[in-house]
């Protein structure tokens, strides 16, 4: 998936750890399944499905699967978990996916992006594949994240970073990139994507005490991902049509309902998001 990253070396012991972690099986997994909402019938991608934990979850809830990792390990577990017969493939973000056209309703990308630099071509396939109006929700680690755990580095640039981690006691490097909100968000319009929510979610209070650190035991939420729920619009299509297709070489000139309305929504997003984010630690 990433250089730096090769999950292949741990993915047994990082999937029994997504099975009961804090962070994975009552943090991130739950706020995706709530984003989701009612799935059934519905044809879904997941896309860096890993041993397939969040597959199974959108399955019994009657939705329509088809998943793909860059990891032939992880393909190799969500296979075990899921059937044979499951739709799954190992593939790369980064290339040209082997879905056809319009073929989604929904993509849902957890934990995936920040492992890539560039998401022009990525963002570019998902949109291809989405029916038009579909919908991506994903996660990603926290923008405030890196700048408090790396004191005195800058938010503003974009950065790899990696960390090192054990999974059942095995030791594992996770290379990730750093980008500001302001650029997460640029990415998502320029794609082609309206941005419909933006969500720092609570902790399932599900989870065991044990596993929850006593210092936020109190409170009803923290910071470590962020979630969006985007979707191919009609704005969008013009935003990716050729550039001599759309007056201003390609981009919406500033007259448009459409540039008015995706100026006026990242103003009020990124004010929201700056009064929250920014307002205490996240642990």
């Amino acid at each position: 998936m990433a250089a730096g990253t090769n999950y292949d070396d741990f993915a047994q012991a990082y999937a029994d750890g997504n099975e009961s972690s804090l962070l994975n099986a009552f943090y991130e997994r739950p706020a995706m399944l709530q984003m989701a909402g009612e799935v059934a019938g519905r044809r879904i991608l997941d896309i860096g499905c890993g041993s397939g934990p969040l597959a199974h979850e959108l399955m019994t809830r009657g939705a329509f699967v088809s998943g793909f990792d860059a990891s032939q390990a992880m393909i190799d577990l969500a296979r075990s978990r899921l059937g044979e017969q499951a739709d799954l493939q190992v593939a790369d973000l980064g290339e040209q996916l082997l879905y056809a056209a319009d073929t989604f309703d929904d993509a849902i990308a957890s934990l995936v992006l920040h492992y890539l630099e560039d998401w022009t071509r990525p963002l570019a396939e998902i949109r291809r594949v989405l029916k038009p109006g579909g919908r991506l929700l994903l996660s990603l680690n926290h923008p405030i994240l890196y700048p408090w755990n790396h004191p005195g580095e800058d938010y503003i640039q974009r950065v790899q970073y990696t960390d090192e981690l054990s999974f059942a006691g095995q030791p594992a490097s996770l290379t990730y990139w750093h980008r500001p909100l302001l650029e997460t968000m640029t990415a998502f319009l320029e794609a082609g994507f309206s941005i419909e929510k933006v969500w720092e979610p609570p902790y399932s209070k599900d989870a065991p005490e044990q596993i929850v650190p006593e210092r936020i035991r109190e409170r009803d939420a923290f910071l470590s991902f962020i979630f969006f729920e985007l979707l191919s619009g009609k704005w969008g299509l013009l935003l990716s049509a050729p550039a001599d297709s759309v007056p201003g070489g390609g981009h919406l000139p500033d007259w448009t309902p459409g540039r008015r309305l995706m100026d006026w929504r990242m103003r009020e997003l990124l004010g929201s998001l700056g009064r929250c984010a920014l307002s205490e630690p996240g642990w």
